[in-house]
């Protein structure tokens, strides 16, 4: 669906009076956001039909009335990521996935998916009630029944408590935004796709007017609104962050003050470490001292409201266009997996001679698991390779590159920084890596990692 298209149905959207979800009394203020029509065109979208998602009941006591949906891979991973993915207004947990294509990539990289869906009884126009602080507070309505259903999941399905992720678009980024702060020490990282930050309504007023206004707030009072949802102290979930610039229902502003906010609880600067163009989109990234990427922002340039699509790094396409899922030559779901660190299958070895679209580069001998096993190496660097995150041996964290002098040594995070500490050079943002052509990176052949899983490609010898 066009931007044209998207921003008439936009204008189109009328009787905001009717709209239960956002209270009663909602009024016209909110002319161009959603409204009664909105779930009438999802509704159609729905593939109920064909859908791989299967219901579960009997995951707790449910105190927001919500419906658990999943899916659950035949192969999945050794100790599996879990991605919750949260709708928005007028769509069903089906029709998002569909869309937005999850479960096509859970099926692809083996981690599990779960999907929680509105019920009209709560909302008539089915958005996730993500300005009422009884379903946004710790332990209580919708918060809750979402919480018990992720131990639902890793009770059944064997999830890795370290590898829980969460994202959502619209109603279901701003409920992303209420579940990272909520239950912080649940989730490694989250995504937020035309959302709004936690805390900034409580009512159906101030809904209103964070959705059309985004008023600017300090990045301490942001903050603070995160670390008194909980009495979580640290480390905290890292962050991506999608919006259009020409989104009409929820102001683009919306985005830097979610990024403000998490920065705030990270004790980052205002000012990105990076700024670049991805797929010709403006992207800022913002690192800790580790050289892990924590926050990202991406900028689709001229796209109203709606999820962004488009063919992935693999030459892929996730999802479906439709109403608020729109083409624009991006994968939102493939970058967010990446972001997650999910698009690496370690457990089925790439031809050792071909790296990231099948180039073919020089081979390096490393030294791993702390038994000094050696083992080749290909590498490759390409452009088109996106982030990536060595999963560590004993199903912990991704596992970090960085240089100490002239060798290359292993430590549990992600990226690789020179020998100052400083300046991420963003080797793991590709597949293969021959660091030897890599600025700033002097390989000498002696790596000390006693939880590194050799990359993708690699043939142990010895």
């Amino acid at each position: 669906m066009s931007l044209v298209k998207n921003v008439e149905f936009l204008r189109r959207l009328s009787k905001l009076h009717e709209i239960n979800g956002f209270g009663n009394g909602l009024g016209n203020g909110l002319g161009t956001g959603l409204g009664t029509g909105l779930g009438d065109i999802a509704r159609g979208l729905t593939p109920a039909a064909h859908s791989p998602l299967l219901e579960i009941t009997g995951f707790g006591a449910n105190p927001g009335d919500l419906r658990m949906l999943s899916f659950v891979p035949a192969k999945l991973q050794q100790m599996p990521a879990l991605v919750v993915v949260l709708h928005g207004c007028g769509q069903t947990a089906a029709g998002y996935d569909l869309g937005a294509g999850w479960s096509t990539l859970a099926e692809r990289y083996g981690f599990a998916l779960l999907m929680p869906e509105q019920q009209r009884a709560n909302n008539a126009q089915g958005c996730f009630n993500w300005f009422n602080p009884e379903d946004t507070a710790r332990d209580q309505g919708e918060a809750c029944s979402i919480r018990q259903m992720i131990a639902r999941m890793v009770a059944d399905h064997g999830i890795d408590q370290h590898r829980i992720f969460v994202t959502g678009l619209s109603a279901g980024g701003a409920m992303t935004s209420a579940m990272l702060a909520t239950y912080p020490e649940v989730f490694y990282a989250g995504a937020v796709i035309a959302g709004l930050p936690y805390g900034v309504a409580s009512n159906v007023r101030e809904a209103l007017n964070g959705m059309l206004q985004s008023p600017s707030r300090p990045a301490g009072e942001l903050g603070d609104l995160v670390r008194n949802a909980s009495a979580h102290r640290g480390p905290w979930p890292k962050l991506s962050v999608w919006h259009g610039s020409a989104d009409r229902t929820v102001n683009p502003a919306n985005a830097n003050e979610i990024v403000k906010q998490w920065l705030d609880v990270h004790h980052l600067p205002p000012a990105p470490m990076s700024e670049g163009m991805v797929d010709g989109y403006p992207h800022r990234v913002w690192w800790n001292d580790d050289g892990e990427t924590i926050v990202e922002s991406y900028t689709i340039t001229d796209m109203a409201h709606g999820t962004p699509l488009g063919i992935a790094d693999n030459d892929e396409r996730y999802g479906a266009e439709g109403a608020f899922l729109i083409e624009a030559g991006i994968s939102s779901s493939h970058h967010i997996a990446s972001f997650f660190g999910l698009t690496e299958r370690v457990s089925q070895p790439r031809n050792a001679g071909a790296g990231c679209r099948g180039r073919a580069a020089a081979a390096f001998d490393i030294a791993t698991y702390g038994q000094a096993k050696a083992a080749t190496k290909t590498a490759t660097r390409s452009d088109r390779c996106r982030r990536r995150h060595y999963p560590r041996a004993d199903g912990g964290r991704p596992d970090e590159i960085s240089q100490a002098g002239s060798a290359i040594s292993v430590s549990p995070r992600g990226r690789v920084v020179n020998s100052a500490g400083t300046n991420p050079l963003f080797c793991s943002a590709f597949r293969e890596i021959n660091l030897n052509q890599i600025p700033n990176c002097a390989f000498n052949g002696t790596w000390q990692a006693d939880k590194f899983r050799p990359m993708m490609g690699a043939t142990r010898q010895g």
